[in-house]
C-alpha cells in the first residue's frame, strides 16, 4: 500500500473512530476494507481513496471508518469479572435504588458476545438478591453492520467454541440449517442493541449502573479516548461504575473518575471510592 492511502485511510480513521493505525499495521486496513472494496468494484484501496476523495460521501466515509474498527470479542472473556458483576455489583446498586431497575452498558460492544455472556449469566445464575429486579443491557457498536448482527445473534461454529461450553451453547442457542448457532429468543430479550459512536455524545442513551468498556480505548489516540473517557463518566448513575479490560487504565486521561475500592479495573467517580473506604 502505497503511503499516501494508507495516510488517507489512517486519517479517515482517526476522524471518524478515534482509532490510531500504526503504519506497521497497514494490512488489517486492506483487510478490514477488502469486502467494501469487492462490493464497490475497487481494484485497489488506492481506488478506494480516489473515490472518497472525488465523491465525499459522508456515509461512506463514516462506513469506512467503522469498518475499520476492530471487531476482536469472545464470549465470557474475563469471566471472573462479568461473575462479580452480577454477584457483588449489581446486588449493591439494587440496595442503593428505589426503582428496582438497573442498566448495564456495554461500551463498544461489537457483534455481541460479551452481552450474550451476561444474559447467559442472567438466565443460569441469578442470585437470590436481584430476584425481581429488572435488569436491562445495552450493547452498541460504531459499525452499523456488525450492530445488526450482533442483533440477530448468529455465530459460526469458530466463534461459538471461543468461550461457550457445550452445555450453555445446547440449552441457550439453536443451530440453523446453515450451520450457524442462533441465540434463543430468551436470550435475545435481555439485550437492545444500537449503533453508537462512542466520539459521539451519549446522553440519548440514558444513565447506566454499570458501564463495560473493554479492549476498546487502547487503540484509541489519546485525544479520543479523553472525550470517549469523559463521555462515559457523564453516563453513570450515582454510585456507578465504568469496568475496564486487563492492564487498561484512566490515570492522566480525566478527573472525573478514579479506581474503585477492592474491584481492579473498576473506575468510579471522583471521591466516591475513598468516601466509600472512610465510611466502611
Amino acid at each position: 500500500m502505497k503511503d499516501e492511502v494508507f495516510n488517507e485511510l489512517a486519517d479517515l480513521a482517526l476522524k471518524g473512530s478515534g482509532q490510531s493505525i500504526p503504519k506497521s499495521k497497514a494490512y488489517l486496513i486492506e483487510a478490514r476494507l477488502a469486502p467494501i472494496a469487492r462490493r464497490e468494484g475497487f481494484g485497489t484501496m488506492e481506488d478506494l481513496v480516489h473515490c472518497v476523495k472525488s465523491r465525499a460521501n459522508p456515509a461512506f466515509i463514516s462506513e469506512i471508518a467503522a469498518t475499520l474498527v476492530s471487531k476482536d470479542t469472545r464470549f465470557f472473556r474475563e469471566r471472573d469479572t462479568l461473575q462479580r458483576v452480577l454477584t457483588d455489583v449489581l446486588p449493591e446498586r439494587l440496595k442503593a435504588t428505589n426503582t428496582g431497575r438497573l442498566k448495564i452498558w456495554l461500551a463498544g460492544g461489537s457483534t455481541g458476545q460479551e452481552a450474550y455472556s451476561l444474559a447467559i449469566l442472567l438466565e443460569d445464575e441469578l442470585p437470590p438478591a436481584l430476584r425481581g429486579a429488572k435488569i436491562e443491557i445495552l450493547s452498541t457498536d460504531i459499525c452499523k453492520v456488525t450492530t445488526e448482527n450482533a442483533r440477530m445473534g448468529r455465530y459460526g461454529h469458530y466463534d461459538v467454541q471461543k468461550g461457550l461450553s457445550i452445555h450453555r451453547l445446547t440449552k441457550h442457542f439453536n443451530r440453523l440449517e446453515t450451520g450457524q448457532w442462533e441465540a434463543s429468543e430468551a436470550l435475545r430479550s435481555h439485550i437492545s442493541f444500537r449503533q453508537h459512536n462512542l466520539l459521539e455524545s451519549a446522553a440519548g442513551l440514558g444513565k447506566f449502573d454499570v458501564i463495560i468498556c473493554r479492549n476498546v480505548l487502547p487503540g484509541m489516540a489519546r485525544s479520543a479516548r479523553v472525550r470517549v473517557v469523559e463521555s462515559l463518566a457523564s453516563q453513570l448513575v450515582p454510585g456507578g461504575l465504568v469496568l475496564l479490560g486487563q492492564g487498561e487504565g484512566l490515570i492522566g486521561l480525566t478527573n472525573k473518575l478514579e479506581p474503585a475500592r477492592d474491584f481492579r479495573g473498576a473506575w468510579v467517580a471522583a471521591g466516591t471510592a475513598n468516601a466509600a473506604a472512610s465510611a466502611a
